[in-house]
């Protein structure tokens, strides 16, 4: 999966970092992030407060494809408390290259169902003993679950944000030739109409499958036109 980072955009900055920093000051925390997956188009949009240095280092390393804050909470419908998670080689290659940047190990992970198939991931970070953070977070946690919901809607009320998160990149032509699969026609009677190739159309059909997340030709045009990508026969 793809990650994007737009913490760095006048839009990313003003409403959503500036979000979590407040949080972050109200609440006694160290550090707030929040990140938008979608299983369509396969990209993961991200606001962090945590540090440059590591904020850069966590992107170049890809360390989203395994850190266990965020798939282990992908599959939660309840917050995931960080001192739960196994100790995985996942584990400690994330929280061991955190650690030499000075972060804390001690948060949180709360999950969000977004009516678009995404997934919304808030987490944060204290610097407080074992002891403390269990009284921090018994006395924020219905504050935080409301700040997740809130961050969530906000995030995909942004029109340029819900573009990226709904709509693969799909091409014109790899949509002109979905739409007329789904009128009917077959490989051969596209490549007639477009004068190209029976191969090519389906170099074209592959290449929709794969971006729709899909195995099938059917079901690639039933998710383009649930999408809006394209309109049904």
């Amino acid at each position: 999966m793809e990650l994007i980072d737009l913490a760095a955009t006048p839009e990313g900055r003003n409403d959503f970092v500036g979000f979590l920093e407040n949080i972050c000051s109200t609440m006694d925390l160290d550090y707030a992030s929040y990140a938008s997956a979608n299983p369509v188009s396969g990209k993961v949009v991200a606001f962090t407060t945590y540090p440059d240095p590591w904020r850069d280092h966590y992107m170049q390393q890809n360390l989203h494809l395994s850190d266990p804050t965020l798939h282990t909470a992908a599959r939660s419908i309840a917050p995931v408390d960080w001192g739960r998670l196994d100790e995985s080689d996942a584990f400690n290659k994330v929280f061991n290259q955190a650690s030499d940047f000075g972060l804390p190990s001690i948060g949180m992970t709360i999950p969000i169902r977004g009516p678009y198939g995404e997934t919304g991931l808030f987490s944060v970070t204290s610097g407080a003993s074992v002891r403390d953070w269990g009284l921090l977070k018994r006395k924020i946690i219905a504050d935080l679950q409301l700040s997740a919901v809130y961050m969530h809607d906000r995030v995909m009320k942004s029109d340029r944000l819900l573009d990226i998160l709904r709509h693969p990149a799909l091409s014109a032509r790899e949509k002109e030739i979905l739409q007329w699969v789904a009128v009917g026609k077959s490989q051969q009677d596209v490549g007639d109409i477009l004068s190209i190739s029976p191969r090519t159309v389906e170099v074209h059909l592959r290449s929709t499958r794969h971006k729709l997340s899909v195995l099938t030709t059917p079901q690639a045009v039933g998710r383009a036109v649930s999408m809006g990508l394209i309109y049904p026969g």
